[in-house]
């Protein structure tokens, strides 16, 4: 990989290549196993495409984690189709686009919202992560945890810096949102629920040192969760993202858009929750007006009363079984010392999909 598709991606999360209604779209990215290689290159900022002059300084004084930045945006996207893996969006991606999932982050959806926030975590999470590890000379570990902890413990290792990380994700991917329009308002405060999301999750991390595995000497220091848990805490911010209406203000500066919560009978949406202002598709059918695959051919659980189950995946279409032989491993056994062995079984599974 060269550094032309690492700028492909830094685009992708910050500024887009596709304009509609004179708003710039974050998301465009080159995709494919170059991912693999990422950073082998040198980067060379003035070559990424569509920098604003502030991202532009920040990525000359920060060339070193330019390639943690795009591998957080990687870390996002395969969040977000874990997440949405039995959803009718599943996140699904065009390889052979900029515009890597098509029009359907067009619109101010909950879908929009919890890719922003996803991606914005990714990034900070995969440069705090960078630095920890020692990748970069320009950062390190936290510093900041020093004196005297709790009882029977002291700071050890390498507390990770996620303040850094954050500080990285909110310069580069807030740095085009600077628009007073409500597309602007509305991805600046999932970014930020995004980035939030790391610093909330932060927690202590220890090891016990002694003899024969005793805790006679116990260190700790501040780690980041599995990414999961971030996805998985995102994904239930998604489910119950608050609905917003959009406001117009007049101000010395012009018109200016704002967002308030649509239904004062519920609780105002707080930095933490997600937020959107028009309504998703119900993506059952294939439209590429609004970036909709369709569900048709997807797999279905027949057993599953849920949203991954045929009756609400396939939209009332019915689903189709077919039987579909697979090799295991089976019978394995454990031989003393130190080795399994298995026999190899084939089994018949029932496999449905939508019609």
């Amino acid at each position: 990989m060269d550094y032309h598709l690492l700028g492909l991606i830094l685009s992708f999360l910050f500024n887009g290549t596709k304009v509609l209604a004179g708003y710039p779209i974050w998301w465009s990215l080159a995709l494919g196993q170059q991912y693999s290689s990422l950073g082998s290159q040198p980067i060379l900022c003035g070559s990424i495409p569509g920098l604003v002059p502030k991202q532009l300084r920040f990525c000359r004084n920060y060339i070193e984690i330019m390639p943690s930045v795009a591998e957080g945006v990687k870390l996002g996207i395969q969040e977000c189709q874990h997440q949405f893996r039995g959803r009718r969006w599943n996140c699904t991606t065009i390889d052979d686009s900029l515009a890597i999932f098509g029009p359907v982050l067009d619109k101010a959806t909950r879908e929009s919202a919890f890719v922003h926030a996803i991606a914005s975590a990714g990034v900070a999470f995969a440069v705090t992560r960078s630095c920890a590890e020692g990748t970069s000379t320009i950062c390190g570990c936290d510093s900041h945890h020093k004196g005297p902890p709790g009882d029977g413990w002291k700071w050890g290792g390498c507390s990770e810096d996620a303040d850094f990380g954050v500080l990285v994700s909110r310069e580069f991917a807030d740095a085009r949102e600077n628009r007073p329009d409500a597309r602007s308002a509305m991805n600046r405060h999932n970014n930020e629920a995004g980035r939030t999301t790391i610093l909330d999750h932060m927690h202590l991390k220890c090891k016990c040192h002694g003899l024969s595995g005793s805790c006679e000497v116990k260190t700790c220091w501040w780690a980041q969760p599995d990414f999961r848990a971030i996805g998985d805490y995102l994904k239930d911010k998604y489910d119950s993202a608050s609905e917003m209406v959009v406001e117009k203000h007049r101000e010395s500066r012009g018109w200016v858009e704002t967002l308030r919560a649509k239904y004062a009978v519920f609780k105002p949406p707080t930095e933490r929750d997600l937020v959107y202002y028009e309504n998703s598709p119900n993506f059952c059918e294939p439209n590429p007006e609004t970036g909709s695959f369709g569900t048709r051919d997807r797999t279905c659980n027949v057993t599953s009363h849920g949203i991954d189950g045929c009756d609400l995946l396939c939209c009332g279409r019915g689903h189709n079984t077919r039987t579909e032989k697979r090799k295991e491993k089976c019978h394995c056994i454990f031989h003393w010392c130190c080795y399994v062995s298995c026999q190899e079984c084939t089994r018949v599974y029932d496999v449905h999909t939508c019609k």
